[in-house]
């Protein structure tokens, strides 16, 4: 398992300075943005004298957007980060949300070469 959490956090900052990875407590005017690891998981392994080895991981993230007015051009630069640094998204849909903001659920996947010095994305 290799943390890429700090990779994506980064990676969203530049769409906005309202990332977290829990619920938001204020909303602003701007664009919040919440992000969930929802899977890091053993893709694909091998042996040898030590036993089993990780030799790549799955990740799986959800993005989830919340603005007063309309989520749809920070979507768009989400998508444009997030596939900067590897990932491929699965799904986008606007949820219905009771308090009147917009809010927009996408998500992320991709698999991570563990012997690579850097963080390594194909899918």
């Amino acid at each position: 398992m290799k943390n890429v959490k700090d990779e994506v956090y980064s990676a969203l900052r530049k769409v906005t300075e309202n990332v977290s990875d829990v619920y938001p407590r204020e909303w602003t005017e701007d664009s919040t943005i919440q992000f969930t690891e929802e899977d890091n998981s053993v893709y694909e392994h091998s042996s040898n004298a030590g036993g089993l080895q990780e030799d790549k991981s799955r990740v799986r993230y959800r993005i989830d957007i919340w603005n007063r007015k309309s989520t749809s051009q920070t979507a768009v630069k989400v998508d444009e980060v997030l596939s900067g640094i590897g990932l491929k998204r699965t799904g986008c849909t606007d949820v219905p949300d009771p308090s009147g903001m917009k809010h927009k659920q996408m998500r992320y996947e991709g698999i991570i070469d563990m012997h690579s010095d850097r963080v390594y994305w194909e899918f």
